[in-house]
């Protein structure tokens, strides 16, 4: 998909987001609904979800597509670098990263984004997966950045 046509349906699913968050809810049931719409609206995503960090390990929380690693490696893998790193991780071909764990064979590119509460604490990793090579960029990852924000509101 281009960028433009890319940005244009982000800016749709935002909209649809915000106001499906601003009803009452916890940051664990607006992170289900994230993973549902985003992984049915984007068609390049392949398994679309995210890990909690907690007592410093990442355990897998809402998400959409095959089933996935209950639990990640510390220190491992692109949702750990996301957290060590405090920045999303775009990575084109996970056979080229470092420690990729690879809880589904079929995954061929990968985007990770650390969700923060109100304070700037990561409370969580959104993992986003593709079946096909190169498939994430920074529009994805300027978009994607604005939709965790709806987490903790």
């Amino acid at each position: 998909m281009d960028k433009q046509k890319k940005a244009g349906r982000y800016s749709r699913i935002y909209k649809q987001l915000e106001e499906l968050t601003s009803k009452p809810g916890t940051p664990l049931s607006r992170m289900a609904t994230i993973a549902a719409v985003l992984h049915h609206k984007m068609d390049h995503f392949f398994w679309t979800g995210f890990y909690l960090l907690e007592d410093e390990r990442l355990i897998v929380g809402p998400y959409q597509g095959p089933v996935a690693c209950q639990e990640l490696e510390s220190g491992k893998g692109v949702c750990w670098a996301a957290v060590i790193r405090d920045t999303a991780v775009i990575v084109p071909d996970v056979t080229q990263f470092p420690g990729h764990i690879a809880c589904d064979a079929r995954s061929q590119s990968e985007i990770t984004l650390p969700v923060k509460d109100k304070n700037g604490n990561c409370r969580a990793v959104l993992d986003v997966d593709s079946g096909e090579k190169g498939q994430f960029d920074e529009v994805d990852q300027q978009h994607l950045d604005a939709i965790i924000k709806l987490i903790y509101i």
